[in-house]
C-alpha cells in the first residue's frame, strides 16, 4: 500500500468549485471567496502621524514591536495610534479598512506625516517601509542588506505553512485530518531546522545585529518555540531546536518586544492586553514583569 493510499478515502473535487456552504471551523463566519467591503465604516484617526489598524496576531505583532523598537531607539517620529481591528467580527471588511488594505488583512498602516497620506499594507512591506523611513533595523551595506531582506522574505513565504497550514489543521480545523497535519508538521519542522542551522552560526538572522528579519520571524517561530501559539510545543518537539530557543528567549526579553506584544491584544491575561495604544503612558497601568513569555513548551 502506498503512503497516499494509507490515508482514508475522502473528498473528490467537482469539475467546478462553488461556494454553497460554510467552510466550518473557527473562522467560517469571515471566510468568503470575494474581496471588497461588506459594510460602511470610517476608520478612526488619532493625533500621531502613524495610524495602525491591527490585531495582535503574529503578523500584527511584527508592526507593534517594530514601532516600539523605533521609539526605544529614540525615533520620536514613530509615535503611533494603534486601533483595534477585531478580525473575528469582520472589522477588516469595513469600507475604510478596505481603502487602506484592499486585501482585507491586518495589519494596515497610514502614514500621515507628509503632505499626502501614504497607505502601506502587508506586514513585510510595512516593516521595510518603516525601516527605510527611519533608517533603522535594516543594514545599508549591500551584502548585509541582502542577507536581511532574504530572511525577511523567507518569513513572508514560509509562515503561511506554519499558520494557514499547520496551525489551521492542528488547532482550528473542524476535524483532524492526519494527512494535512503530517504534511505541515513536516514542513514546519524543516523550517525550524533551517532557522536552527542559521542561528548556530550567527547571533541574529541577518548576522551580528538585530534587524527587521528578527522582528518578522520572532512573532511566528519565536512564539512557536516559546509555547505561545497553537499549543504544539510537545507535538513538534520544539525544545530540540536549541539555537532557535536561545534566539527566541533573547528577543523575548527586549522591553520593546514585551510592549509590542501587548498592543491590540484581546486574548490571554488581562494584564497582557492593551486593546488600543495612543500614547506611551497607556502602558503605565500594565505590569511589565507579567509579560515575560513562559518557558518553552508551556
Amino acid at each position: 500500500m502506498s503512503e497516499v493510499e494509507s490515508y482514508p478515502a475522502g473528498y473528490t473535487p467537482p469539475a467546478v468549485w462553488t461556494w454553497n456552504k460554510a467552510s466550518g471551523g473557527q473562522f467560517a463566519s469571515i471566510n468568503r471567496p470575494i474581496a471588497g467591503p461588506t459594510h460602511d465604516k470610517v476608520l478612526p484617526v488619532g493625533r500621531h502621524p502613524l495610524q495602525l489598524y491591527s490585531q495582535a496576531t503574529p503578523n500584527g505583532v511584527k508592526i507593534t514591536v517594530m514601532l516600539e523598537e523605533l521609539l526605544a531607539a529614540g525615533h520620536r517620529g514613530a509615535e503611533y495610534d494603534a486601533w483595534l481591528i477585531r478580525i473575528g467580527e469582520g472589522d477588516q471588511f469595513g469600507s475604510g479598512f478596505v481603502e487602506v488594505n484592499p486585501n482585507s488583512k491586518i495589519p494596515a498602516l497610514m502614514d500621515r506625516s507628509g503632505a499626502r497620506p501614504v497607505r502601506v499594507f502587508e506586514s513585510g512591506s510595512i516593516l521595510l517601509y518603516l525601516a527605510d523611513k527611519f533608517g533603522a533595523f535594516v543594514p545599508t551595506e549591500p551584502a548585509a542588506r541582502a542577507e536581511c531582506l532574504s530572511w525577511l522574505f523567507w518569513q513572508v513565504g514560509s509562515a503561511p505553512y506554519l499558520g494557514g497550514g499547520f496551525g489551521h489543521f492542528y488547532a482550528y480545523a473542524p476535524l483532524k485530518i492526519e494527512y494535512a497535519i503530517d504534511r505541515f508538521a513536516m514542513e514546519v519542522k524543516r523550517q525550524l531546522d533551517v532557522l536552527d542551522r542559521r542561528l548556530a552560526e550567527a547571533e541574529y538572522l541577518a548576522g551580528a545585529h538585530y534587524t527587521i528579519a528578527d522582528i518578522a520571524v520572532w512573532p511566528w517561530y519565536g512564539a512557536l518555540v516559546k509555547g505561545l501559539v497553537y499549543g504544539a510545543g510537545e507535538f513538534l518537539q520544539v525544545g530540540g531546536y536549541k539555537h532557535v530557543q536561545r534566539w527566541a528567549e533573547q528577543i523575548a526579553r527586549r522591553p520593546a518586544v514585551q510592549r509590542g506584544r501587548m498592543v491590540n491584544r484581546i486574548s490571554g491575561e488581562p494584564a497582557s492586553q492593551l486593546h488600543e495604544r495612543h500614547d506611551a503612558s497607556d502602558f503605565d497601568s500594565r505590569t511589565q514583569d507579567k509579560l515575560a513569555p513562559p518557558a518553552a513548551g508551556a
